[in-house]
């Protein structure tokens, strides 16, 4: 317990340094030593010590000790004919190190005193200093954007050609039902009830207590008594969505759960609803700034350069095929902590369609995306071999996705019909064309060790110099080496080919598709979060922290707004709660 110099009374850490500022005894004020004031650490033997923890090494990524573990399980049985996912809310593995609301590392409490604020004379606060006229390097850009977008069609009349036009399950409903708009519940007031109790959630035996008291049905002339009987009505409804299977995957002995949906199903979910029918694309097109299309304009995925070769490809494995129209695969991924259920992770992944513009599929409104799969969160802590444990965790990831995506090996590559939710039909190419996720998600779905590039062949040290052209990564040689069977000799291949030697990636089936050209820019992380912390930097630089902490401690509170006591530069997670 920390004891006054002076009086000789024990305080805590806190309490002393408000008695030695407070008190009036000479001996117990920092008038006699003011130094210990400034560096309460350094001069008081009683200040705690604060010892900074080294962060772990890195693990060695060569390292390659330890044998595969084998996968299993009914997950990788062959057939889907498994159970439907029960509604009941399942509980995620946790992860024992995450969590909580507001995290902060620890560090001492003291706080240095505020600098005294020089005044500034009235004359010179009120000179006009005069604007600098805007820079005009932009400008010739800007204005060649106003101007028409001149665009180049597709030559080929194959690409999005119609087959046939057919009804669609929506308008022939509609059709059936067509002298009542509450179908299939027989009145207006069976409708409103059952929204209520679906909306609202007061819970199926609070519903059935409600409908159990007498008379109440009657006078509220519902057709239904219980919950069971709303839900088989609800049921008859036509589904906009495929419904989740649950599966069990074993490794190493332990058993794990992945909920996913049929990924055919949910691309014809997408393709196929009507309240996207009028946004759906079919062509690939070139964009121009200019009438002599001398200048790329790309703002959208059929402006790229990816369809519009995907497209030529296709034609040419199908030359009999008269109609080819192509659908890009998107699947984004990533290992999330949960914000309601401290401790929590989730591993969701999701899927969505090039057909959809980008302004669709970036509203969460609009339902452009389809929620895919959950994979499993576990970190594998019982396999004790650490290098075991790394390839383990990445076989987990390639066999999930591999299972979860092979119902559109066969559509990727002989095309399948699919009807659009205006009811014209096509013949249309499933093929996987990017994969969305930070940067640890890009390593582990290419293969390649972290601090690589997971596209180009560029050294590591080299990273960020735009100097030379490096190349792609060479996906051909990857295939080859993938595709020995001897398990020292596709060791040494797959490294001297640039990856690990993950055990079938997910996308080495997958028709027309190339893993080092599907990975995204990583724009939250790598743009927006970047320029945020290079600012945060540079101002800690020019302030230092401990002024950057006690302006924040000073904020005034107001609605959504978040006051962080113990300032920002020592939190490391904040879940939102």
């Amino acid at each position: 317990m920390p004891r006054c110099p002076g009086c000789r009374h024990d305080f805590t850490f806190q309490g002393l340094q408000s008695h030695r500022r407070q008190t009036q005894i000479p001996g117990c004020s920092y008038d006699a030593n003011p130094e210990e004031q400034e560096l309460p650490g350094v001069f008081d033997p009683n200040f705690p010590a604060h010892e900074l923890e080294s962060d772990d090494p890195d693990e060695d990524e060569d390292e390659d000790d330890g044998q595969d573990i084998p996968l299993g399980g009914a997950f990788f049985d062959e057939g889907d004919q498994d159970q439907d996912m029960v509604d009941d809310t399942e509980e995620l593995l946790e992860d024992e190190d995450e969590g909580g609301n507001v995290e902060y590392e620890e560090g001492p409490g003291w706080e240095p005193p505020p600098p005294i604020p020089v005044p500034i004379a009235p004359a010179a606060a009120d000179v006009e200093v005069p604007q600098a006229p805007p820079p005009a390097g932009r400008q010739h850009v800007e204005e060649s954007l106003r101007q028409d977008v001149h665009i180049e069609h597709y030559p080929s009349a194959c690409a999005g050609k119609p087959l046939r036009q057919t009804a669609t399950s929506f308008s022939s409903y509609g059709a059936a039902e067509a002298d009542n708009p509450y179908a299939p519940f027989p009145t207006r007031m069976d409708w409103e009830i059952t929204r209520w109790g679906k909306i609202f959630g007061p819970g199926s035996n609070a519903m059935d207590k409600l409908l159990a008291i007498e008379g109440v049905p009657e006078a509220l002339g519902l057709s239904f008594h219980t919950t069971r009987q709303i839900n088989q009505l609800v049921d008859t409804l036509p589904i906009t969505r495929p419904r989740f299977h649950c599966k069990e995957v074993t490794v190493g002995g332990e058993a794990f759960e992945v909920y996913y949906r049929n990924s055919l199903d949910c691309v014809k979910a997408l393709y196929g609803d009507p309240s996207l029918a009028a946004d759906l694309i079919f062509k690939p097109e070139r964009h121009f700034v200019d009438a002599a299309h001398t200048e790329r304009m790309y703002h959208d995925m059929h402006t790229g350069t990816w369809w519009w070769d995907a497209q030529e490809t296709v034609e040419l494995d199908h030359p009999g095929s008269t109609s080819a129209t192509i659908v890009p695969i998107i699947i984004s991924s990533d290992k999330t902590r949960l914000t309601q259920f401290k401790g929590k992770s989730a591993y969701p992944v999701y899927m969505t369609i090039g057909n959809l513009p980008k302004e669709v599929r970036r509203k969460p409104s609009m339902q452009g995306q389809i929620l895919l799969a959950y994979l499993p969160t576990s970190r594998l802590e019982h396999i004790t071999n650490k290098a075991a444990r790394r390839r383990s965790t990445a076989n987990l990831f390639h066999a999930c996705m591999e299972k979860i995506l092979r119902p559109l090996h066969d559509p990727g590559e002989n095309g399948v019909e699919l009807v659009s939710g205006d009811g014209v039909i096509r013949r249309c190419y499933t093929i996987f064309a990017a994969h969305v996720g930070d940067y640890p998600e890009q390593v582990l779905v290419t293969g390649v060790k972290t601090g690589q590039c997971p596209c180009c062949r560029v050294p590591a040290d080299n990273l960020g110099d735009h100097n030379h052209d490096y190349g792609w990564r060479d996906f051909d040689a990857v295939l080859k080496a993938l595709d020995i069977a001897d398990d020292l000799l596709r060791k040494n291949a797959c490294i001297a080919a640039g990856i690990k030697p993950i055990h079938k990636p997910y996308w080495q089936d997958l028709p027309y598709a190339n893993p080092f050209r599907a990975i995204t820019p990583d724009i939250l992380h790598q743009l927006y979060q970047g320029v945020i912390k290079h600012l945060v930097s540079w101002i800690e630089t020019a302030y230092s922290k401990a002024e950057i902490d006690a302006c924040c401690r000073r904020l005034p509170k107001n609605h959504h707004v978040r006051v962080f006591t113990k300032g920002i530069t020592s939190l490391y997670q904040l879940t939102g709660r």
